[in-house]
């Protein structure tokens, strides 16, 4: 194999610095997890579930009830998304987290972007020691509409981007 000229290599080491200030330049501090590694990214498909109740005022407004979702590497299943919040992987690792940071999503229409701290974490995978939950690249998942009947549930589909990460040793 031909080596590579050291221009090539000089030219090339810029771009990959501006890629990576790019990416990260485009996560709030808000929800980044400076100096954190990346153990894995999944992707989510599911939906976001609404319970119509009273408010403080006793108004009918839906409120936040728990997420419902599939995990996703490369088309395939790898886990779930649920209440607590809490992901499952199909290795039988699991982590919950506890919201520590949020921002607006792209839209309106679309739920905040958060960063979670791991709060407890069960099993033995990938999860394992996993300290912080990213939510990135959200669609959808804002509720829209009235409410008129208590106890009445409402699902609005959402997917969003999974990164956990782990503080280095």
């Amino acid at each position: 194999m031909k080596a590579l000229p050291p221009t090539v290599v000089v030219l090339t080491w810029p771009a990959a610095i501006l890629a990576a200030s790019i990416a990260s330049a485009q996560i709030p501090d808000t929800v980044a997890a400076p100096n954190e590694a990346v153990v894995a990214t999944v992707h989510a498909e599911g939906a976001q579930i609404y319970d119509c109740k009273a408010d403080a005022g006793g108004k009918l407004v839906w409120q936040f009830r728990e997420p419902i979702a599939t995990l996703l590497i490369d088309g395939k299943t790898v886990g779930r998304h649920f209440a607590g919040p809490s992901w499952e992987l199909a290795d039988g690792s699991a982590v919950t987290g506890k919201i520590a940071g949020r921002a607006a999503g792209a839209t309106p229409k679309d739920i905040p972007l958060l960063k979670l701290e791991a709060a407890s974490h069960r099993g033995s995978g990938q999860l394992t020691g996993v300290t912080t939950i990213q939510r990135l690249n959200t669609k959808g998942g804002v509720v829209e509409g009235a409410c008129d009947s208590a106890g009445a549930f409402l699902s609005v589909p959402y997917s969003a981007d999974y990164t956990f990460l782990k503080k280095g040793s």
